[in-house]
């Protein structure tokens, strides 16, 4: 089904770049400063952990994602297919990559549909936020959620990245009052996730403001859009203007104590450079409500259905045995005073 469109051809370049360059940003994620306390008597059994909760209306068995990624391409179906199929086997919730691409080219909508594969997980659906300033409202927003059956939408957030490319849309004005609005009118859930660079003090205030129901903080630390744009980029001045940002942004540790600050009520999504279930962990008990992965399950989506599901149920297991051996019998029992700060 593949087209010669920009967009198509975009998705694939990510995926390829992804796949095979180094794309990390090179700040750090501020995890590695906080380190979860070892409770020697944890006074409960290994079988006595409980990883579920409820999250829209849905009982989630793990609380991990597989944060938004691709869709659009014959690649990005083959492995939207595979990372959905392993998720509903594991228990993880699945964001889907923009699916612009699907409302301006219907044919490629089926790249996108995953419910069949996974008829049990939390599904997300995904537009970019800036395309409230180019035409997009209520319609579409509402046409996102209804091609895949998503149980909510994510409206991505990703100035740098669109002010690097050079098909870029880069009115981001306006855009809160917009997102309220999408909000006051939506059945649907509404999450804003930031896309590698971190959510601010300031960002957190008025995405609470407009009433949004989650954050996904998506912080500095992992996967960097500048150095994938950097590598996408034709004009070595473009490009080289792409490398200088390679450590810009929010670490996903600040990011997450940013939004809490503002509120302890609105729900959060940590990501950006989560590797480890200890990870997910330490980003549980700083506040967050579920820690989501993408290079490392794209890497292993790329392998096989089989990989895909050993590396999920590898992470799980390292946050079960990590809230063991902090004394965590359930989720909610993560909270700040189970984690030391190293200075």
């Amino acid at each position: 089904m593949d087209k010669d469109t920009p967009i198509a051809n975009r998705k694939d370049d990510h995926i390829k770049i992804n796949l095979e360059q180094d794309v990390l940003s090179s700040l750090t994620t501020g995890l590695e400063s906080y380190h979860l306390t070892h409770q020697a008597l944890p006074e409960m059994s290994l079988a006595d952990i409980n990883l579920e909760q409820k999250l829209f209306g849905k009982t989630q068995r793990v609380p991990i994602l597989v944060s938004s990624m691709t869709g659009g391409t014959d690649k990005a179906a083959r492995l939207n297919c595979i990372l959905a199929t392993a998720a509903q086997e594991v228990g993880l919730a699945m964001g889907v990559g923009s699916q612009r691409a699907a409302l301006e080219d219907p044919t490629a909508a089926n790249t996108f549909r995953v419910r069949t594969y996974a008829p049990d997980i939390l599904l997300f659906a995904n537009l970019g936020a800036v395309q409230l300033n180019y035409g997009y409202g209520l319609d579409e927003c509402q046409r996102t959620v209804a091609m895949i059956d998503a149980d909510a939408l994510i409206l991505h957030l990703n100035p740098l990245q669109e002010s690097l490319q050079p098909e870029g849309n880069i009115d981001f004005s306006g855009l809160a009052a917009k997102i309220e609005s999408i909000k006051l009118r939506m059945d649907t859930p509404l999450i804003i996730k930031e896309v590698g660079w971190g959510i601010s003090i300031q960002a957190a205030r008025m995405l609470f403001s407009a009433g949004v129901d989650a954050i996904d903080v998506a912080g500095a630390g992992g996967t960097s859009w500048s150095q994938v744009e950097m590598y996408r980029i034709k004009d070595p001045y473009r490009a080289q203007t792409a490398g200088v940002f390679a450590n810009w942004g929010i670490s996903t540790a600040e990011s997450i104590l940013n939004v809490r600050q503002v509120s302890d009520k609105i729900t959060v999504f940590a990501s950006g450079g989560l590797h480890t279930g200890i990870d997910i962990a330490k980003c549980l008990a700083l506040g967050a409500n579920l820690g989501g992965l993408a290079n490392k399950f794209l890497k292993a989506a790329d392998d096989s259905l089989d990989t895909t599901v050993k590396v999920m149920t590898m992470i799980v297991d390292q946050l079960r045995y990590a809230m063991f051996a902090s004394g965590a019998q359930q989720l909610a029992d993560l909270t700040p005073d189970r984690l030391t700060r190293s200075h």
